[in-house]
């Protein structure tokens, strides 16, 4: 039972909300009094400690608090268990990827949900082939060059068409659309490739016997490989690549709760929400993995930062740190000589109301985050201002 003239000594000094979910919490475990003291002097010893003082220097803190522990980063790549195709970039490299805000990042990944479990491993079979692109050179079990008649020659795998659900019409036409100026039949249960060239050159067949090897036939392109993770009770298909968009379309996806790591990508499908939920998830499960601990608001600081605009802009010269208004503060960062050259040309005025550009100059610096400036009016004497 709550001991509600515990609880009143606490209003005021713990906000209503955090009471409340003690009240429900406290019901539960049964707690007793002297639990309840307990838990509350903890309460109130978390909420005292986690508040900022007025005036807290937040950019600084947030900027020292990642760029301390970054530098003790590992540089390196951990690859999943046996499979050389399906590798993440953690670390250093992945955190610069996401504050840089790269478009093209080193190991796309997702993280694909399903709406129901697959009843066997026939049906995850079939799921996975639907999602992972298969080329020619998945399906076939031979492929030469005859060099009489100058043509490709390709034997499929049937066994492996059959399990894949791939009909041999399906795979022609694949190769047709892959490549132009060659012309696609089948003979003698081969499929046979002729370049359509002015003049056919024994180079040139081994090209496009090359290119060939390439063609898509199933799957969505990029995709290049599908593991099924069992987390808790719920099977999950990690997909190296990253394709959202047309992963969403296959019906047994469950569009609400698949992600991709590619925050330009769920910009784009999800929205500057999901981006902004993105990067600090994806921050934060670098800096877990290398079992260091930043406070979540300094990452949420970060995002917010990158997102605020409704695009994503990444911490660098090109992006917010490029767009300050002060040419000292933009200096200070990357090419100096540039930036005071530029604003020299131009008649550029530094108003000096920031932080970075007074220590360089070495005056006041104006820090402390909220806090007002106050304006005091002039005494009057004989009814005029002076």
């Amino acid at each position: 039972m709550i001991d509600e003239g515990l609880l009143k000594e606490y209003k005021g000094k713990v906000p209503e909300p955090l009471l409340n979910d003690f009240r429900k919490h406290a019901t539960d475990f049964n707690l007793n009094k002297k639990q309840q003291k307990e838990v509350l002097d903890k309460l109130l010893e978390r909420y005292m400690t986690s508040k900022i003082h007025p005036g807290e220097a937040i950019g600084v803190i947030t900027a020292e608090s990642f760029g301390e522990p970054s530098t003790q980063m590992t540089l390196r790549t951990f690859h999943l268990a046996g499979v050389a195709e399906a590798n993440v970039t953690l670390g250093l490299p992945r955190l610069i990827e996401i504050f840089d805000a790269r478009k093209e990042i080193k190991t796309p990944m997702m993280e694909i949900h399903l709406k129901s479990q697959p009843k066997d491993d026939r049906e995850l079979e079939r799921l996975i082939s639907m999602i992972k692109e298969i080329k020619l050179s998945d399906i076939l079990s031979e492929i030469s060059v005859n060099i009489l008649h100058m043509y490709i020659e390709v034997k499929l795998n049937k066994s492996r068409l059959r399990d894949l659900q791939i009909k041999e019409e399906e795979v022609l036409k694949a190769i047709q659309v892959s490549m132009k100026n060659i012309e696609v039949s089948e003979k003698d249960g081969l499929l046979i490739i002729k370049p359509k060239l002015k003049e056919i050159t024994l180079p040139a067949v081994y090209a496009i016997k090359e290119k060939v090897k390439l063609a898509h036939v199933k799957g969505i392109e990029g995709i290049s490989q599908v593991l099924p993770v069992k987390r808790k009770d719920e099977l999950i298909l990690m997909a190296a690549g990253s394709s959202l968009k047309k992963v969403l379309e296959i019906d047994a996806v469950d569009e609400t709760t698949t992600i991709s790591n590619d925050i330009f990508e769920m910009v784009r499908v999800f929205g500057i929400e999901a981006a902004r939920q993105t990067i600090i998830n994806e921050s934060s499960k670098v800096l877990n993995d290398q079992g260091l601990e930043i406070d979540a608001r300094h990452i949420m600081f970060i995002s917010d930062l990158m997102t605020t605009t409704g695009g994503i802009k990444g911490v660098t010269r090109s992006g917010i740190t490029g767009e300050k208004e002060s040419v000292l503060a933009r200096a200070s960062f990357e090419t100096p000589i540039v930036h005071i050259i530029n604003a020299s040309l131009s008649g550029e005025t530094d108003y000096l109301n920031s932080v970075v550009e007074n220590i360089l100059i070495n005056q006041p610096v104006p820090l402390g985050t909220g806090l007002p400036s106050l304006v005091t009016s002039m005494k009057k004497e004989g009814g005029k201002k002076k």
